[in-house]
């Protein structure tokens, strides 16, 4: 068996761990338990001057048991052990546990942990192996050096393979599993010039196979994008008309989730309350939604933490708040369904999957398009968000964040060298003047770029 063969061979057999699960709870005397595992196995490459930096494989399996005792209360347990006495164990310390649980938070099963799911069989793909994804960064790191004379490094860079499995039984009959292969390749070169600051950027990959991955394109990108900041100029301190990229769009969105996370409503630590469903959170002419079975999502999964199917579900319709995420518990408070955006745990985490944004209608804008760069109207285009761990306020929905991009005037770009731009979340939403029509999908969502009036931008001059 070859090493691209050892990758992909599953770890994780769920009707097997089923059948042992049915029996040792019974011999323990547990009548009410459920189980999530993800079994992971991944190699990874680093180079630096044309020579490998690292080269790195590993295997990681996680397995948590949840049992719940005859008052309701549930306990925890999280092992690694797939072995008959590793599940038993498990089975005890969660059973010991639920003397301690929360009454207050206690999860239950998900009503739909057992209906069908949403069709989402994916191609695996078989891994290269260490050696041609050697092979193939080392030559994308020398011909990215190559495309501009400028530029002396990549400094970061890697190109990965990962293989992973995730199952989730319960002692009600659910059975849920999925695999899947996924690659990624990421580029951020280093440039400078005589007598000026050093200048980055970089491009990001990712694909279901490292076969799929279009090597060229990221180094086209990243080189492009460094070379457009050689040029830079600081930036006078005011107000401007801001294009937000896709990318950077959706990592301020991203950063504001908790906006439609139920279980941050429930701890008070959101800017929604439980009547916000209905608000006038943005401009008309935007739709959000959180779609985890997206096409363009390579890391897609049919069911959550709890079992429950992932599907499309509206956050955004409108400008309207039309739908929060949910667990099996905000779920009950709220008095709907699940959701399908649960994690696992005595207290359910709730996250997004995979935004997309959209524009509802085709409406006339009289703001100008990247289409138009003939345009005489200055702006400024956002490549990239920085510092979003501790420049965003997400409880109070304000934000001020340092930004790489350009000031765009008569049609042509010039590099700020460095920037911040502040704001409110809400307020934000509410003087975008420009949704384009073209959606854009990127390694963590799909959005158009997005226009945005009277935006405060703080520069060094």
């Amino acid at each position: 068996m070859t090493a691209s063969d050892e990758i992909s061979r599953p770890f994780l057999n769920p009707n097997d761990i089923r059948d042992r699960l049915t029996k040792l709870s019974s011999i323990e005397g547990i009548t009410k338990w459920d189980l999530g595992a993800s079994s992971s196995k991944d190699i990874s490459v680093q180079v630096e001057n044309g020579k490998a930096k690292q080269l790195k494989g590993s295997q990681r399996s996680s397995i948590t048991v949840r049992v719940w005792n005859s008052e309701g209360l549930v306990g925890i347990t999280s092992t690694s052990d797939l072995s008959d006495i590793g599940l038993s164990k498990a089975l005890r310390g969660a059973f010991e546990a639920s003397n301690y649980g929360d009454i207050k938070n206690s999860p239950d099963f998900s009503i739909m942990a057992n209906t069908k799911l949403s069709v989402n069989e994916q191609k695996l793909f078989p891994a290269q192996g260490i050696t041609k994804l050697l092979n193939l960064l080392i030559e994308a790191e020398s011909n990215l050096i190559n495309k501009h004379s400028s530029i002396k490094t990549v400094p970061y860079n890697g190109l990965s393979e990962l293989f992973y499995e995730r199952v989730y039984l319960n002692s009600d009959g659910a059975i849920r599993s999925m695999s899947q292969t996924q690659a990624s390749l990421y580029l951020y070169a280093r440039a400078q010039e005589s007598d000026r600051k050093p200048r980055s950027s970089g491009s990001i990959r990712i694909a279901r196979g490292s076969q799929q991955i279009d090597i060229d394109s990221c180094i086209n990108e990243a080189a492009n994008k460094t070379i457009s900041h050689l040029n830079y100029e600081p930036i006078s301190t005011g107000n401007y008309l801001v294009c937000f990229t896709s990318e950077a769009f959706l990592d301020l969105l991203s950063a504001f989730s908790s906006i439609f996370n139920a279980r941050a409503i429930l701890d008070g630590v959101s800017l929604s309350t439980r009547d916000s469903i209905g608000e006038e959170i943005s401009v008309p002419f935007l739709s959000l939604n959180d779609n985890g079975l997206h096409h363009t999502n390579v890391s897609s999964c049919s069911f959550d933490g709890e079992g429950t199917p992932t599907n499309d579900l509206a956050l955004i319709d409108s400008g309207k708040i039309v739908n929060f995420l949910h667990s099996e518990a905000t779920a009950r408070s709220f008095g709907v369904q699940p959701t399908g955006h649960a994690g696992m745990g005595a207290k359910v985490s709730v996250s997004p999957d995979w935004f997309i944004v959209s524009r509802v209608n085709d409406e006339t804008i009289s703001r100008p398009t990247l289409d138009h760069k003939q345009s005489q109207e200055k702006f400024i285009l956002i490549e990239g968000l920085n510092a979003l761990h501790s420049g965003v306020r997400a409880s109070q929905g304000s934000f001020s964040l340092p930004f790489d991009g350009w000031l765009i005037e008569n049609g042509q770009p010039i590099s700020i060298e460095s920037a911040t731009i502040a704001g409110d979340i809400k307020l934000l939403l509410k003087k975008i003047v420009n949704i384009e029509k073209d959606q854009i999908a990127t390694h963590q969502g799909v959005s158009p770029y997005i226009w945005v009036e009277d935006m405060k931008v703080t520069g060094d001059s």
